[in-house]
């Protein structure tokens, strides 16, 4: 029976290995495995009680490798929450407009953890420009690295979560003059 041995550039091979995992899995599109979410409100309701409404997701963030994924990701998740509502096309001429810019919107290894970040200002206006609310959703969370789990994808997650329920009680509690509780 022979036995095989190492050689000296086995463990180099394996560390490399390891680090082309790690890397990838950081620079793989930042909404990978992420679909559209809904929480829908069981009155039904469209903010302000406007069923008609256009949709605006701009990406502002400094590094936008997946820019449509995430605009697309955050649009959805608006849209399916809202199910009574008439979106974009279908909205009229009259509608308001809800514009959802990102600042933030990634994940990020460091050390043996992951740190992800969601953040956009949401503003809603009338048909005449005059806006309604305006409001910061912004949330940040820290994962360790656990051992067969896509930490990154969860992480994201878990922010992207956060900050959309901040952002969906933030428009149902928008009245038509313009005041709000904070969400």
């Amino acid at each position: 029976m022979r036995k095989k041995l190492r050689g000296p550039g086995s463990r180099v091979q394996s560390s490399c290995a390891a680090l082309l995992v790690l890397l990838t899995a950081a620079c793989a599109s930042s909404t990978e495995g992420i679909a559209p979410v809904s929480y829908t409100d069981p009155s039904g309701i469209c903010p302000v009680g406007r069923t008609g409404w256009k949709l605006e997701v701009l990406d502002r963030r400094a590094e936008r490798k997946t820019s449509e994924d995430v605009v697309a990701l955050i649009g959805e998740s608006i849209r399916r929450s809202f199910p009574g509502c008439r979106w974009d096309a279908e909205a009229g001429a009259d509608a308001g407009v809800v514009r959802i810019e990102v600042h933030r919107f990634a994940t990020d290894p460091v050390e043996n953890t992951w740190d992800a970040a969601a953040e956009w200002t949401v503003t809603a206006s009338d048909a005449a420009g005059a806006i309604l609310t305006e409001f910061e959703a912004s949330e940040e969370t820290s994962r360790p690295n656990y051992r067969g789990s896509n930490n990154a994808k969860e992480s994201l997650r878990e922010v992207f979560d956060r900050a959309l329920r901040r952002t969906l009680t933030g428009l149902r509690v928008v009245t038509p003059a313009g005041v709000t509780s904070s969400p």
